[in-house]
């Protein structure tokens, strides 16, 4: 008797012991799959212009690459190639998804104005506040205004911690309370392309390796779009400040800085990945667009696998 009851007190605590073990896989597995937590915020919905403000001096070609990618984004059958903009867009619906399953797409963006600011009216040294007052100058209400300096305009940050930055600001339009959205990005071919246009130019520190070739044939804007691309990400999914991110709000983790540095699959620290490359010009890029466009764009974090999603 009491040999069965010493065997069946072991039984229970065999059992007791996988529980937890279960239920421990269990809460690891769903913190896991909550790398970006959602903050309960507004995200963007209905038709959201996007409105460029270009401070500073770049030529028609510079603008059309800028502007290309924009309306990639927004013209899922404009790119039959294959992978395209489009698709590695789509990501960001995922986190729509998870906040109303019903929803296909929460909102669909559209190229609006571009103002060129040639003339450096706010001077050639910019703080972040007058970055906000420059997308000021775009629409007030269902937009994303984005502001691009050129690369002789220095903004508080740059090169240093930041590439640019994306945020929201309140606004009155009729009398009623509102808000928009908007991107900086800066030109970083004269002033840091070690560190905001990698791999287009060998990193200014880690792993070194040979520069890639640019798809667009210019080093300081195909490294804007990559940044351009990380900060439109986020501000799909945390376009106000709460919505999906981790860490601390102002400086928070989220779709693509959750996967930095990595554009294809086989990426690791200093190499970007089995990227496509084109055969005439030995560019490197993973991404299809209008017009001919080839584009690098950074991997995302997807919420459905809890994993950084490359397109190649």
């Amino acid at each position: 008797m009491a040999s069965f009851i010493v065997k069946l007190f072991a039984l229970v605590s065999l059992f007791n012991v996988c529980f937890a073990s279960r239920m421990l896989t269990s809460l690891v597995q769903n913190q896991q799959n909550q790398l970006l937590k959602y903050h309960k915020g507004p995200l963007l919905s209905g038709k959201i212009s996007v409105n460029l403000i270009w401070y500073g001096k770049f030529n028609p070609s510079q603008r059309a690459i800028v502007a290309d990618f924009i309306t990639s984004l927004s013209s899922p059958t404009a790119s039959k190639s294959q992978p395209s903009v489009a698709t590695w867009w789509k990501t960001t619906e995922k986190y729509y998804h998870l906040v109303n399953s019903k929803k296909s797409s929460a909102f669909s963006l559209y190229l609006g104005k571009q103002l060129l600011e040639e003339n450096y009216s706010l001077g050639k040294s910019l703080t972040q506040k007058q970055i906000v007052q420059l997308a000021s100058k775009g629409e007030q209400k269902n937009a994303i205004n984005v502001v691009l300096t050129s690369s002789d305009v220095t903004v508080d940050g740059f090169c240093v911690n930041r590439c640019g930055t994306h945020g929201s600001k309140s606004t009155l339009v009729k009398g009623k309370n509102d808000k928009f959205a908007y991107i900086w990005v800066g030109n970083s071919e004269t002033q840091c392309p070690g560190y905001c246009a990698w791999p287009f130019h060998q990193p200014i520190y880690g792993p070194q390796s040979p520069p890639l070739v640019a798809p667009n044939n210019d080093v300081g804007l195909d490294g804007m779009v990559i940044n351009l691309a990380s900060l439109f990400a986020g501000t799909a999914t945390n376009p106000f400040g709460n919505g999906y991110y981790q860490g601390p709000s102002d400086a928070p983790l989220e779709a693509a800085s959750a996967c930095p540095g990595v554009y294809a699959k086989g990426a690791y620290p200093g190499y970007a990945g089995d990227l496509l490359m084109d055969p005439t010009t030995g560019a490197s890029y993973n991404a299809h667009g209008v017009n001919g466009r080839k584009y690098l764009l950074p991997a995302l974090y997807d919420p459905s696998t809890s994993k950084c999603s490359t397109l190649v």
